[in-house]
């Protein structure tokens, strides 16, 4: 059987560029794309989508998938990396799944099934516009989906009270806990990319300034005249900038809230994969780079 790997860890560590440089020296590697934002047409520099060069030169999945004003959905996700993957194992290759979306990975790796939709209860929380109280809404009927919800991001507390209430379960059961983790080694390496804080923070930054010298507000503007969907408008940055160019915000006022959030999001993601005992973590000072031989090393002679 085919062993893929799955390399994980927070936003701004550097798994892009370590993925994209393990399936050069590599050859036989198609890269998987676990990003919930990366699937929308156009939202190419707030979401560090890999170059057209970077593209062409080695197989990326899960990118462009669908116009920024479609809602998208772990189901749709699920569906078109199960298709990206089994095309890879045809072609006799192996799959490198990189990203920061803890749910898609345990779609593929652990074959998780959303829960179901509840749209009665959906549309009556809806109609609640104060989002701050259905977030406090959502710490007491499940603390544990709260802790991994931004609390401004609408969509995610709506679909996770939705899913409490509607089911009588809490969202957060949905997911595994330790105990329930599967045994994928036969199929998956897991490599998790670790950065002290510090370094993170500086990185978030850096990345933030450098995509804001590289356009992003001129393509937020131009993805503003479409008509964003609600997923679509809470993309790190995005947010910030559609406040900004509608007069909420100064345009540095903007960058230090995506800072913010970005780093708290990086926060939420270190909790999550935390959770998981199958992943080895491999630490890098600075240079997230220097890690590769160990991390090939180990998935080449497990």
């Amino acid at each position: 059987m085919i062993r893929h790997l799955a390399l994980v860890g927070c936003t701004a560590s550097g798994k892009s560029a370590v993925a994209f440089e393990i399936a050069s020296r590599l050859g036989d590697v198609e890269i998987v794309t676990v990003d919930s934002m990366q699937v929308y047409r156009g939202m190419d520099i707030g979401t560090a989508k890999p170059s057209i060069e970077e593209q062409g030169a080695v197989p990326h999945h899960l990118i462009d998938l669908v116009e920024p004003g479609e809602e998208w959905s772990l189901t749709r996700w699920s569906a078109a990396a199960r298709h990206a993957l089994d095309g890879i194992e045809r072609r006799g290759h192996r799959a490198l799944l990189v990203g920061g979306t803890g749910l898609y990975f345990q779609a593929v790796v652990d074959g998780l099934e959303p829960p179901g939709r509840f749209p009665d209860t959906a549309r009556q929380l809806d109609q609640d516009p104060d989002t701050a109280r259905l977030y406090r809404r959502l710490r007491s009927a499940d603390p544990d989906a709260a802790i991994r919800i931004d609390p401004g991001n609408r969509r995610r507390i709506v679909r996770a009270l939705e899913v409490t209430l509607g089911s009588g379960r809490p969202f957060s059961s949905y997911g595994p806990g330790i105990a329930a983790f599967p045994d994928s080694a036969d199929r998956w390496r897991m490599a998790g990319l670790w950065l002290p804080r510090s370094a993170v923070a500086g990185r978030i930054q850096r990345r933030l300034r450098a995509m804001v010298q590289a356009g992003l507000v001129g393509e937020v503007e131009a993805l503003r005249e479409k008509c964003l969907s609600r997923t679509a408008r809470q993309a790190l940055g995005y947010k910030e900038i559609l406040e900004h160019l509608e007069g909420h915000a100064t345009l540095e006022e903007a960058v230090d809230r995506a800072d913010r959030r970005s780093r708290a999001f990086s926060r939420r993601q270190r909790v999550w994969w935390r959770r998981d005992p199958r992943i080895s973590w491999y630490g890098a000072v600075d240079n997230p780079l220097a890690v590769i031989p160990q991390i090939l090393g180990d998935w080449m002679h497990p």
